[in-house]
């Protein structure tokens, strides 16, 4: 049987506090984490609250194209 697109895709998780403030002179860079989602149950861009290191709080994590 030949593979079709898999189901389970890595997606880019970046920061958007960090982007919408365009990176704050004292950080060094902007968030980002890697996970996997099902491109079946998520069609939609995924968003999730993880830990920014260089906001220092939790924020909204939202998928970015590769």
């Amino acid at each position: 049987m030949a593979k079709g697109k898999d189901v389970r895709v890595r997606v880019i998780l970046e920061c958007t506090s960090c982007v919408r403030n365009g990176v704050n002179k004292e950080s060094t860079g902007i968030s980002r984490y890697i996970t996997q989602k099902n491109r079946h149950n998520t069609p939609s861009r995924l968003e999730l609250r993880k830990f920014c290191p260089y906001c220092f709080k939790h924020t909204i994590h939202g998928e970015i194209k590769k």
